[in-house]
């Protein structure tokens, strides 16, 4: 009976088959540039849901129709706890940045 060891992979390379990662030195540069832009995609969505629930307060309260502003009310407190959320959690990120001297973002209030 013969022994069959395992034989480690040299390196697995992903960039013949998903192109952006010749781009991208190490996982913690894709994954910061995705958290980046997942920030700023929230921040849109988040402030077109304050505009779009604004606009449901204005006519329900125009019209009368106090089950369209009582929803109008709740979708904007949906919308603006969500843009608390991103915010806070930004904050959060920059809190651990400074204590660990390591940069996980690259985008920097100053």
């Amino acid at each position: 009976m013969n022994r069959v060891f395992a034989q480690a992979p040299t390196g697995v390379d992903i960039s013949k088959v998903f192109a952006p990662a010749q781009h991208f030195s190490k996982i913690g540069d894709l994954v910061s540039v995705i958290v980046q832009n997942a920030f700023v995609l929230a921040g849109i969505i988040a402030f077109v849901l304050v505009i779009a629930a604004g606009f449901g307060m204005i006519v329900g309260a125009g019209s009368g129709d106090t089950k369209q502003l009582e929803q109008g009310k709740k979708a904007i407190t949906a919308a603006v706890l969500g843009l608390i959320i991103i915010v806070g959690s930004f904050w959060i990120i920059q809190i651990i940045e400074t204590i660990t001297g390591q940069t996980l973002l690259p985008l920097k209030l100053e």
